[in-house]
């Protein structure tokens, strides 16, 4: 097991937060953060602490993305026009690992990388398995053929916890999905408060 797939069991309680809004998260249970100290870490974060909070959520929440990684697709929306916080969060929905994820083909997106990585995703009729692949509008996003039978397939579609929302239109009945458009921050459907300004300021220092 990697070290970004072990994270997630932890991270819920480093953030102290559900950052994906599950019943099984080990913050619903212990809501402080691991370790021996954990009980006992208090005091006001400083302006850097909560700028550095901010993007250690954000960044978790889209599969615990690596500094370098991260990092980039933020210098890409500082590239594009309009607002860098908007421009950002569209940048991460449009991950192919992050469009498999809110189309409900997993539960999680660490499973929706696998899935990726592992070949059953098709973009456009063709094999991508580059999680970090950029979908376009329009694009048409499916399982191929001979995977539509696998059981964790069925089983995520049928969990109610979620819903895909509108930016995504889902054919749930031949495991396909086409990216609409690029969404706006407030249409993303997070479980927890994110605050990509913030995500800007800490690299912007």
């Amino acid at each position: 097991m990697t070290k970004r797939i072990s994270a997630k069991h932890k991270i819920d309680r480093r953030l102290k937060i559900n950052l994906w809004g599950r019943p099984k998260s080990p913050f619903n249970k212990r809501d402080y953060g691991p370790g021996q100290h954990g009980q006992g870490r208090k005091g006001k974060p400083s302006d850097y602490g909560i700028q550095l909070q901010a993007k250690q959520k954000l960044k978790g929440y889209y599969g615990n993305i690596n500094e370098r990684q991260f990092r980039n697709i933020y210098k890409k929306a500082t590239m594009l026009k309009g607002d860098t916080g908007e421009n950002l969060i569209g940048l991460l929905e449009r991950r192919l690992d992050s469009v498999v994820y809110r189309a409900r083909f997993s539960t999680t997106v660490f499973s929706a990388r696998q899935l990726i990585n592992h070949g059953h995703v098709r973009v456009n009729g063709k094999k991508v398995n580059i999680s970090s692949y950029m979908v376009k509008e329009e694009d048409i996003i499916e399982i191929r053929d001979k995977s539509k039978q696998l059981a964790f397939i069925d089983i995520a579609l049928a969990n109610k916890e979620r819903e895909t929302p509108e930016y995504i239109h889902l054919d749930e009945k031949n495991k396909k999905v086409t990216f609409v458009r690029t969404p706006k921050f407030d249409e993303v459907p997070y479980p927890v408060v994110m605050e990509p300004n913030l995500v800007i300021e800490y690299y912007s220092r």
